[in-house]
């Protein structure tokens, strides 16, 4: 039992493996790499740095001492100078060119831009399971109509498939504004105090060329194709909006799936996983409670908002830098990610369990039939000689009593038993209720969902395929 406040998101959503791309573990194991590749780029690029002195940052490059740092920032108060202490007190023949010509937002920097691509990376992971999983869902149900609804009012038939149909694509187009942003992942490079690389001109003697080819070298060597061509001190905040609204669109694509889940659980038409011994009320021992969908709508309400911070820190950055961003950055873009992580590991969660209740949605399917099938047999009537002002105005004032008798409780819908009951219509009861295939009424939505699947989802999923088949934890 802690007696310090601890963040639900890592307590209770996040998975530890996104906890650690946050962790101070492995940020400063990245600085550690940093300043690597930048000795091995100064080296390459002429500058009086050995062999040995690399060897040996490479050699002391796991095993942090992080008692030293934390003792020597006591003293400095500047993490990266304690840092830069540390590994010079384990690399004592390399101490001297540790940082060589660099600025904190060095490491700083591009620790949080690597930081923030790897994320991405274990998000697309999610987002295809969830899309694998979604899929698996449509394609069992594509043929199973249901009761479509608009303004949440009973409106024509859809098919189960064609509406997680819906859900898919949206997660789809997350998909693709993810890799948009991986394929268009750039590095700070090492851009100096205003970002100017004055610090490196100086040390390369005035050649503008090796200072341009050390920001391709540093980010080749960190696994990245291109640095910002131009920066102040700092890469531009903006790109920590672009992430966080990249992060927001996630969190509104499992908000209406979640919401959709919810809304289908109180009609006990769909429901998500229930364990045996969970309870859904201290109170109500017999409620089940979507306690999971929920959760996804609580969590994507805080990205939403949270995506405020960096749009925010981005329009307010003065000149070359300011550190106003620091405390802000630190704390939206971290938690951002952690959110979305448990979100997605519920929407997993939940699509894998899905639990659909046939029976029920055939009943209300076909309480509400009737209604739907109304156009139809006027159109018929109407083929057989009746006049449809007349048809249409009858039909309107059926619809209306049997509406009123079903809200009211005086049984089920007896509409078509008023129509075959009027003389205008001259058609039997059985007649009618051969109308009634929820088949006919379902329109293209089983063909729609067999191509959106063939032409859309599983091209994707057969290129992710490495990363399909992820296994998720949660807290309840």
């Amino acid at each position: 039992m802690s007696n310090r406040y601890e963040s639900p998101l890592s307590k209770r959503y996040a998975s530890p493996e996104m906890q650690y791309l946050f962790s101070d573990d492995n940020k400063f194991r990245t600085w550690r790499k940093l300043w690597i590749a930048l000795a091995e780029a100064e080296r390459e690029l002429g500058l009086p740095i050995t062999k040995e002195q690399i060897a040996q940052l490479k050699e002391h490059a796991e095993d942090i001492n992080y008692e030293v740092a934390a003792a020597r920032e006591k003293e400095v108060r500047h993490d990266v100078m304690a840092h830069v202490y540390a590994y010079g007190q384990q690399c004592p023949d390399a101490k001297g060119i540790i940082h060589l010509g660099a600025t904190s937002c060095y490491v700083g920097d591009n620790t949080d831009l690597i930081i923030m691509y790897d994320a991405l990376k274990l998000i697309l992971g999610k987002l295809v399971n969830a899309v694998a999983l979604l899929a698996r869902f449509a394609e069992k149900y594509k043929d199973l109509p249901t009761l479509g609804f608009t303004h949440f009012q009973p409106a024509q038939p859809t098919t189960v498939g064609k509406r997680a149909c819906l859900w898919i694509q949206e997660f789809l187009m997350d998909i693709e504004e993810v890799e948009y942003r991986l394929k268009n992942a750039k590095l700070l490079g090492s851009k100096g105090t205003t970002g100017t690389q004055a610090s490196f001109l100086e040390l390369f003697e005035g050649d503008h060329e090796k200072c341009r080819r050390l920001d391709q070298m540093i980010a080749e060597k960190m696994g990245f194709e291109k640095c910002f061509a131009v920066s102040g001190q700092t890469y531009p905040r903006k790109l920590d909006s672009m992430i966080m609204s990249t992060l927001s669109g996630i969190a509104q694509s499992a908000a209406k799936f979640s919401n959709d889940i919810r809304l289908l659980q109180h009609l006990k038409e769909i429901e998500e996983p229930f364990e045996k011994n969970q309870i859904g009320s201290s109170a109500m021992a017999y409620k089940r409670n979507p306690m999971r969908s929920e959760r996804i709508a609580a969590l994507a309400r805080y990205v939403i908002a949270d995506s405020l911070n960096p749009a925010i820190t981005a329009s307010t950055q003065w000149f070359e830098r300011t550190l106003d961003d620091s405390a802000n950055k630190r704390i939206s873009i971290a938690e951002g990610f952690l959110a979305v992580d448990g979100i997605l590991s519920l929407v997993i969660n939940i699509a894998d369990g899905l639990v659909v209740n046939t029976a029920v949605i055939e009943r209300n399917l076909k309480r509400e039939l009737p209604f739907m099938a109304t156009e139809n047999i006027m159109m018929d009537c109407v083929k057989k000689g009746g006049d449809r002002q007349e048809l249409h105005e009858r039909i309107r004032v059926h619809s209306m009593e049997a509406g009123r008798r079903i809200k009211q409780g005086d049984g089920e819908n007896d509409l078509l038993d008023r129509i075959a009951s009027d003389p205008v219509f001259g058609v039997t009861l059985e007649e009618l209720e051969s109308m009634l295939e929820p088949r006919r009424y379902v329109g293209r939505a089983p063909e729609q969902t067999a191509e959106f699947l063939s032409e859309q989802v599983y091209p994707v999923l057969e290129r992710y395929k490495d990363k399909l088949g992820i296994k998720v934890e949660i807290t309840v």
